[in-house]
This record gives C-alpha cells, structure tokens and sequence, in this order.
C-alpha cells in the first residue's frame, strides 16, 4: 500500500493546494492592475478606453498562445508547461514595470510589450492547471476540486485589487508589474516539487492531435460551444464590472488607494465563497450541472437589472454582490462539464480553449465599459443584463450535459456507487462438458 501511495505522488489534495496558485497568481495580471489603471492613465495623457488596453494585449496574447500551450500540456506533460509559463509570466511583469519606471509618460508601448510577454505566459497557466487538476480527479471528486480551484482564481481577485491599491499608494502604480515577478518564482518551484502528473495516454503528433480535438467538437457540438459562450460572458461581464466600479469610485465618489481595493473585492469574494460552496455541493449531485448554471444566470440577470433599474448606491452595490454570486455558482459547473468531455490525450487541448475564449471575455470587458459609460452609467447595466439573459436562453435550450460528458466520466455521483449498482453477476454453473450425473440434484461423488 505505501508503495502504491508513493508511486502516485504526493496526496492529491495536497497536488490540488500547490494547483491551486496557479490561477491565483495568474488573476493577478489583470484584477491587480485594475485599481491603478487611472493612475496610470493620468501620468501618460491616456482615456479611460485606452487604459484598459492593458488587460486587453495581456488577454488577447494569452488567447493566442492558448492552443500551442495546450498542445504542448498533452503531448509532453502538464509541469512542463506550467512552471515555464510562470516564469515567462514573472519576466513579462519586470518588462513593463522598468517601462513605467524609466519611461515615464513616454512607457505606454513598452508596457504593452511587457503585457504581451505576461499574456504568453498566462497562456500555459491557468487552463493547464485545469486540465491538471480533471487529470487527478474523477467523478464527484472533479466537480470539488475544479471548485476549489475557481475558488483560488476568486481569492486572487479579491486580495488583488487591495495589493494593487496598497502597491500604488505605498510606492507607485508601476510598483504593481514587480509583484509579479516576486510571486511567480516561489509558486513555480511550489508547482515543480510537489505535484505529480498520473499516468495518463499522451498526445500523438500536431497533425493528429489538432485532428483529435476537431472531433471532440464534433462530437459534442453545439453544447460545447454554448458553455464556452456562457464561460466567456461570465468574465466578460465580471471585468467589465470591476473596470465601471474602479473607474466610478475615483471619479464619482473620490475614493482611492486601499479604502478603493477593498469595495472592489466584495463582488469578487462573493463570487469566490459561492463558487466554493458550490463546489461542495455538486460533488454528489451532478445532475444538477445545468441547473446550477441557469440559477447562476439567472442571479446575474437580476443583480444587473437592480443596478440598471434603481440608480442609488445601495442598489448599485447590492446588485453587483448579487451578480458576483450568480458568477460563483454558474463556473464550477460549466468547467465541469467541459473538463469531462474529453479524454486525457485532448483534455488540455479543450481547457486551453476554454480558457482562450475567458480570456477574450476578459480582454474586451474594460475598454467596451469604458466607451458605455461614457452614455450614462445605466448604459453598462442594460447591456449587461441583456446580454446575461440572452446567455441563460442559450444555456436552457443549448448545453445538455449527457451530451458532454463521456461514459464513465462524471455520472457516477458519490464514487461510482451508480456504476457499481448496476454491474450484473452472472450465477455460477458449471462446465457443460463434464459427464452425466454431475449436475443439478442427480450429482453423486465419483468413487
């Protein structure tokens, strides 16, 4: 026993807790930075659709390398391109804060760059990590942990606004690209050491394996799809959020530094608490994947509503909590039923495409904000609202979770008690050539 224990690596949920920096540190790249975009912007003459061009290179770069990053999680191994990417992460970080550093008001490009290099980085992150994490776990098990790990990604946007705000007011908004580079060290090493990849059937050549993937859409169609669709405007419209409400507490209400970072998180924590209750809860019962998707968009639907509807603070904080607990619910279903609709050899191939389509969500939020506000601060909620209701018709009628999930992945809700309910135990007889006389009541002992 302890053999098998030791060739298996360390205890998994011990893999998970070192998994679990992963998305962590990678949602620093973006909800860090948001609290000192203005900041940023005043010192280099920029507008506010022009600030937000920093989460748009870092985003759109990432969803460009997503799919060689993929490839290569499958064909070689998922440390291998996780701890490189992490260091790739850290020194794109350094390159855009000496632009800012030295440059000044003149930096803008050289920022860019570095976004861009971050964004590289990102790419072998936080997809890879999912796929990682589908790769350990199995049945109820993966819905948990897949769970867990969101809730790590929501960790890392609720600390993250209060560090970027507290890195800008102790020291300066550029101050904010260093701590990159300080965090990505340590957490690849955490990575390298104590995670171990099982053993798995790995990915054949570019050709075939791009094949392989190809057919996996096929096969699952448009209900793939429709939960890539639901994936990305969960993030789209969560940064876009963020994006209005930075951007509103400075102008509207005055309110910067720390005391900004910290109503920033509160949509962020309730989406990261309810995502890892949610988590927890499915484990046993996913049979309700779907629906808790459509509650969750359903939640988020609402809270933008209240925002568009009543325009008041408490209505406008309200119903962005609101919508960071509709967002909690909805993910760790969606990535679920994603993470298990492909084999092993593909399964980084289908995350990093996920993760890709999130990122394009996440690239897009702030700059289209940022125009839309420039409307009305109701404009952004209208949109938002429509555009989640839309996403929950498409979510009702679209994503059928049998249709997703491969047999033997995912259906056998408490540890396979269902599959092992229905194994059929043939009853004993014996051989048909023996003798007369040896079977049934007339067999006598020979001799």
């Amino acid at each position: 026993m302890a053999a098998s224990q030791s060739n298996q690596g360390p205890n998994k949920w011990l893999q998970l807790a070192a998994l679990c920096t992963v998305p962590l540190i990678m949602v620093l790249g973006n909800s860090m930075l948001i609290p000192v975009l203005p900041d940023m912007g005043r010192v280099m003459g920029l507008d506010k659709s022009v600030t937000g061009l920093a989460v748009t290179f870092f985003s759109l770069a990432a969803g460009v390398g997503i799919a060689l990053a993929g490839f290569l999680a499958d064909r070689y191994g998922r440390k291998v391109v996780i701890v490189p990417s992490l260091l790739l992460y850290g020194l794109g970080g350094v390159i855009s804060g000496l632009a800012g550093w030295w440059l000044a008001e003149n930096g803008f490009m050289m920022v860019m760059v570095g976004r861009v290099i971050q964004g590289l980085g990102a790419a072998g992150t936080a997809p890879i990590a999912m796929a990682f994490v589908g790769d350990l776990f199995k049945g109820g098990q993966r819905v948990t942990a897949l769970g867990i790990l969101e809730a790590s990604n929501g960790v890392g946007k609720v600390v993250s606004p209060i560090l970027g705000a507290l890195v800008g007011e102790l020291f300066v908004w550029w101050g904010v690209f260093f701590s990159y580079a300080a965090v990505s060290v340590p957490f690849a090493l955490l990575v390298w050491f104590f995670t171990k990849e099982p053993e798995r059937k790995k990915a054949g050549s570019a050709k075939q394996y791009f094949g392989d993937v190809m057919k996996v859409f096929k096969q699952k169609g448009i209900a793939l799809l429709a939960c890539f669709w639901a994936g990305t405007v969960a993030l789209f419209l969560l940064f876009g959020v963020l994006f209005f409400l930075s951007e509103h507490l400075e102008n509207a209400h005055e309110i910067d530094g720390v005391p900004k970072g910290a109503l920033i998180m509160w949509p962020v924590l309730a989406m990261s608490v309810t995502s890892f209750a949610a988590g927890l809860f499915l484990q046993k019962r996913q049979n309700l994947l779907k629906p808790a998707v459509v509650a969750g968009l359903a939640i988020v639907t609402g809270g933008m509503a209240l925002v568009a509807i009543i325009p008041q603070d408490w209505a406008f904080f309200t119903g962005i909590i609101v919508g960071g607990v509709g967002t909690g619910l909805q993910l760790p279903g969606l990535n679920n039923l994603i993470t298990s609709s492909a084999g092993t050899e593909q399964r980084a191939g289908i995350t990093s495409i996920y993760g890709a389509v999130r990122f394009v969500g996440v690239a897009f939020g702030p700059p289209l904000y940022g125009a839309l506000m420039k409307n009305g601060e109701s404009v952004p909620f209208w949109f938002s609202g429509g555009l989640a209701a839309i996403t929950l018709a498409v979510t009702i009628f679209l994503i059928h979770p049998e249709k997703l999930v491969g047999k033997g992945e995912g259906q056998q809700g408490g540890g396979g008690k269902q599959k092992a309910g229905k194994k059929k135990v043939t009853a004993w007889e014996p051989p048909s050539g023996l003798p007369s006389g040896t079977r049934g009541e007339n067999y006598e002992p020979i001799g």
